[in-house]
């Protein structure tokens, strides 16, 4: 699998990142065969959260044996200086890491929110100080999270940032001037940016779920490829997560292998493609599991 440089942090990162929402509810078992299939397709690089149901405590006993070749990125939601502590030093035990690569603010959406996690976010980059963690990021769904990624980069001197990028997403002009936007200052400052929901199609509506992820994934390889190599053929996105669905991993590690970049006319194209889909943001209002 292709690498790329992950801007100021000098990792050099598979272009698929192992999603650790998709161990949500796995069995020890699943969660290592999931984790073996990812390595073994030249991932290097592991996001996980406690947020994420069972995936830390089936994950945590799989990575010592691999720690010096895993880039290991964790989160918080946390808002208080001690419970970011807390936090960080519960997922820095329960993964077996002396500190991680990167601690990112997760779900940060909106400018409320960005002012409600200013103490958290303060908390962990002396924590990047005092070596728990190497890097301080911000992640973020929903239609908010770019121009308020970008606030976070005028605040904080931060790392990375990570944000949708899909086709349908994409073709929102708003979203589309706030993502380049953050990914121009990202570009101008060094910032690793990370893509999530490439694989995304729809909100489940009435549907019954039939993967683990909030929204509806494309499940079928074509689809998944294609926005796979959107993402990775957006200018300034260095990487992707892999989706929070075991059944989908698979397809998103081969699209991932096989990269190939598209063409202006093909990243334009893929808009046209998703026209008529739903857009599966604002979270609160479309999400189920």
């Amino acid at each position: 699998m292709q690498r790329r440089r992950l801007g100021r942090t000098g990792h050099e990162s598979s272009l698929a990142i192992l999603g650790g929402a998709a161990f949500w509810d796995s069995s020890p078992e699943e969660a290592e065969r999931g984790f073996r299939m990812a390595l073994d397709a030249g991932v290097n690089h592991l996001d996980i959260a406690p947020q994420y149901g069972a995936a830390e405590d089936v994950i945590g006993p799989l990575i010592p044996s691999v720690r010096d070749r895993l880039f290991v990125g964790c989160k918080t939601m946390r808002k208080s200086p001690d419970g970011v502590r807390d936090q960080l030093e519960t997922s820095l035990a329960k993964l077996r890491c002396d500190r991680f690569d990167l601690y990112q603010a997760h779900a940060v959406t909106d400018l409320d929110v960005l002012d409600e996690r200013a103490g958290a976010i303060e908390t962990m980059l002396s924590a990047r100080d005092e070596g728990l963690t190497r890097f301080v990021g911000v992640t973020g769904h929903d239609l908010g999270a770019p121009s308020t990624h970008l606030e976070a980069l005028r605040r904080w001197d931060l790392d990375t940032v990570m944000f949708p990028v899909y086709p349908r997403v994409w073709a929102d002009e708003k979203y589309r001037a706030d993502a380049e936007a953050l990914l121009a200052e990202c570009a101008q400052r060094d910032v690793g940016v990370m893509a999530i929901k490439a694989v995304a199609w729809r909100p489940w509506g009435d549907q019954q779920p039939t993967a683990g992820t909030w929204y509806q994934p494309f499940a079928d390889e074509a689809s998944v490829s294609r926005g796979v190599r959107f993402a990775l053929s957006t200018s300034g996105v260095h990487a992707f997560c892999t989706p929070g669905d075991l059944g989908v991993l698979p397809l998103a590690l081969r699209a991932a292998e096989a990269y190939v970049p598209m063409s202006h006319d093909e990243h334009r194209g893929a808009l046209t493609a998703v026209g008529n889909d739903e857009v599966i943001f604002p979270l609160v209002e479309k999400a189920r599991r």
